[in-house]
């Protein structure tokens, strides 16, 4: 699936060929941390298939528990967090931040991973009240 995608202030764009078949949540405390949210969803690139075509992420490398080393791409002016890949050379597969991507409604993840680290209560989101805006605005 062909999909773009950009950063919040949009100096960072891209086009990217996915597999709209790996999409996933992942749970590990990593992410949980780099993206300040309690999961982050993710869809694979196919190798060597995203193309940036605004200004080039800036790339934060860190040790992955498996001892791997991950770079992790945001945008350097507004710090919208954009994909994991590996570092250095031969073929590049990103995982996408799925809240960055604009097709993300059509990506629907169908796979938890690092789920020994997921937060209890998101086992009840469905119970969870909701309003179609913020509630200090009803």
């Amino acid at each position: 699936m062909q999909i773009t995608g950009r950063c919040h202030c949009g100096e960072v764009t891209y086009q990217a060929q996915v597999d709209e078949n790996k999409v996933f949540n992942c749970h590990c405390t990593d992410c949980q941390i780099i993206s300040g949210a309690p999961f982050r969803t993710v869809v694979m690139s196919m190798p060597d298939a995203v193309t940036f075509t605004g200004a080039i992420p800036k790339e934060y490398i860190k040790i992955a528990e498996s001892g791997n080393q991950r770079a992790q791409g945001f945008c350097a002016n507004c710090g919208t967090a954009l994909y994991a890949t590996s570092v250095g050379e031969g073929e590049r597969i990103y995982g996408l931040r799925l809240g960055a991507v604009e097709q993300a409604a059509e990506l629907i993840p169908n796979t938890h991973i690092w789920y020994r680290s997921h937060k209890p209560w998101l086992d009840n989101l469905a119970d969870m009240s909701t309003f179609e805006i913020t509630a200090a605005s009803q």
